[in-house]
């Protein structure tokens, strides 16, 4: 089976967050060793991330997928008579979550709103893209590899077996032939975002390959930064992939065993769920609009990426369609066919990426996760405040550590000088420069000082940190969640990276820094604010509101440990070493 390597990252913006707090850790670090000869050459954290390449899988010949279940349904469909309807007619089906509106003119959905969501106008939210549907396709068309066959079906008057609006649970049927062509569609309605799709494409008696399709995007993607989201996604028994749009090629067949395939933009998906999950095609679509980035500007247009799938088997296809939010406790509710072992539900559509394994329960454990703050505070703004209070506070004994390594190695510093200048005349290439290696070894462990100690706790932190930076931008429950003069924490903000840069500036000037070189001093207490403030920018505000409010309580907390005795003395050897300097 031809198949996708996950890229593990949302495109482009996490691994730009990865990438920052990599530098973070690469200038800490450097400013502890890298201006000191003896310091020993950090080891490279970093690795590539490497696709997987695979030929695709040829389209299937319709004559060719001939069996003997369809036999007796071919011979029947080769004799039947044109049936199609003399005009255009709706039907509208709705429940407590959702109201879709069909047409008989190629049996398909013009129209998909989710009640309990709107869009930035305020507005019922319809999933349906208006402007990518009307040029690639709806919801429920039909693909195939013929392009005027898949034209023919998707703009033909089907007959339905009723109009008007309809209350779930209910059921609807399409019907279609002419010149040996005949198509059924039938769709089952419940209380749920699932819908029940069946369908069926013979032509002159052989099943065509002809598969329903979610084929262009969603109408929550408005914006180049809601495009750049959109994901192809599936899931094989323990195994889940998310591919982003780059790695995605238009009209690609994948043919094998699914237990569900999608397409989902950041906060919604549509995923069929096939009943046969074995020998499934799967056909994913990849097309572009051009969108304006800045509404008062709509002449000034850029394009953006349109991702859709179509699933099913030849001649006959029956699967359930879920349409909803990447909501946790929805997609619980889905169940999904698997092996022992496996999720048995849509749980993995939810992509928390990396470190999903931290992200999950920070969002959704009891006494831990924010799900569980929000109970209490009734607010995801101030569920944030409370839960980066819990946090940060349990960080304390890691700064504490930190500030205890560095304290050692400034302790060491006279006695690295001196086996410094011993092994000055010596040249770098000079084999008795390994001599001073090993001596400023020997003396870390008579003295049972590790030198990259200080580094620990950064690097500890750091999958915390994006794992609660994924754990915010997935999280459909911030879309359009306000906080005092925040709209949507799920959106940018530019008071918080403000308040951000500035708290980190302040961090920076307070923390005792004896050992560090005066230029790496205020590249750190100058530089390093403006680029993260920079980088912030843009992410999400519910994010902004973390990282800032973890600053103010490490400055509360470092003015704390400034009175101490170890602050005291780290102070202390800071002022006599800036005294040193001055002279």
């Amino acid at each position: 089976m031809a198949e996708y390597k996950s890229p593990q990252s949302e495109p482009g913006t996490e691994q730009r967050f990865v990438l920052v707090f990599l530098l973070m850790a690469g200038v800490i670090f450097g400013a502890q060793f890298l201006m000191k000869k003896y310091a020993p050459t950090p080891p490279s954290s970093a690795h590539p991330n490497q696709a997987v390449q695979s030929a695709p899988v040829q389209p299937p010949v319709s004559a060719a997928a001939t069996a003997a279940p369809h036999q007796k349904r071919a011979a029947s469909s080769a004799t039947a008579p044109a049936e199609q309807a003399e005009s255009e007619s709706e039907a509208v089906i709705e429940n407590d979550l959702y109201r879709i509106t069909l047409t008989n003119r190629g049996a398909q959905a013009k129209s998909w709103i989710l009640k309990k969501y709107s869009d930035d106008q305020g507005h019922p939210l319809d999933l349906v893209n208006p402007q990518a549907a009307a040029k690639y396709g709806y919801p429920l068309s039909l693909w195939t590899y013929d392009e005027s066959l898949r034209n023919k079906l998707n703009s033909a008057l089907y007959v339905a077996s009723k109009t008007g609006t309809t209350s779930a649970p209910t059921s609807l049927a399409f019907e279609y032939s002419d010149s040996g062509l005949t198509v059924r569609k039938e769709l089952e309605f419940d209380h749920s975002y699932v819908v029940h799709v069946q369908t069926s494409v013979f032509l002159n008696g052989s099943p065509v390959s002809a598969f329903p399709a979610w084929p262009a995007g969603f109408g929550d993607q408005t914006t180049p930064y809601a495009y750049a989201q959109g994901q192809f996604e599936y899931q094989l028994n323990n195994n889940t992939e998310h591919v982003p749009a780059k790695k995605i090629s238009n009209g690609n067949t994948l043919h094998g065993t699914f237990n569900w395939v999608g397409t989902s933009s950041a906060f919604f998906g549509a995923v069929f769920i096939p009943d046969k999950i074995d020998d499934l095609y799967v056909v994913t679509l990849h097309n572009a609009i051009d969108i304006a980035p800045d509404p008062s500007k709509p002449n000034e247009t850029k394009p953006a990426d349109v991702l859709g799938v179509a699933v099913g088997h030849p001649g006959e296809t029956s699967a359930r369609l879920f349409v909803g939010p990447k909501a946790l406790e929805v997609l619980y509710s889905i169940p999904v066919p698997s092996i022992v072992g496996a999720d048995k539900d849509l749980r993995n559509v939810l992509n928390f990426g990396w470190w999903g394994a931290i992200a999950r329960p920070l969002f959704s454990w009891r006494y831990i996760g924010l799900r569980w703050f929000h109970q209490y505070t009734h607010n995801w703004g101030w569920a944030i405040v409370l839960q980066t209070l819990i946090i940060t506070l349990a960080l304390l004994p890691l700064r504490i550590y930190q500030m205890k390594s560095a304290l050692k190695m400034q302790k060491l510093q006279p006695q690295m000088k001196s086996i410094q200048e011993k092994y000055k005349k010596y040249g770098m290439r000079d084999p008795r420069k390994q001599d001073m290696q090993k001596e400023i070894a020997e003396l870390y462990k008579r003295e049972k000082v590790n030198p990259v100690s200080g580094c620990l706790p950064l690097l500890v932190q750091m999958p915390f940190l994006i794992a609660y930076y994924k754990m915010l931008g997935a999280a459909i429950d911030l879309r359009q969640a306000h906080w005092l003069w925040i709209h949507d924490l799920s959106a940018s903000d530019w008071i918080l990276p403000l308040i951000m840069a500035a708290s980190m500036f302040l961090m920076q000037r307070m923390t005792p820094q004896p050992g560090m070189d005066p230029a790496q001093q205020r590249m750190m207490t100058f530089l390093m604010p403006i680029m993260m403030g920079v980088f912030f920018f843009k992410l999400p505000a519910g994010l902004n509101l973390y990282y800032a409010e973890s600053n103010l309580i490490m400055i509360a907390q470092q003015a704390i440990m400034n009175r101490t005795g170890l602050g005291r003395e780290m102070r202390e050897i800071a002022a006599k070493r800036a005294r040193k300097r001055d002279k």
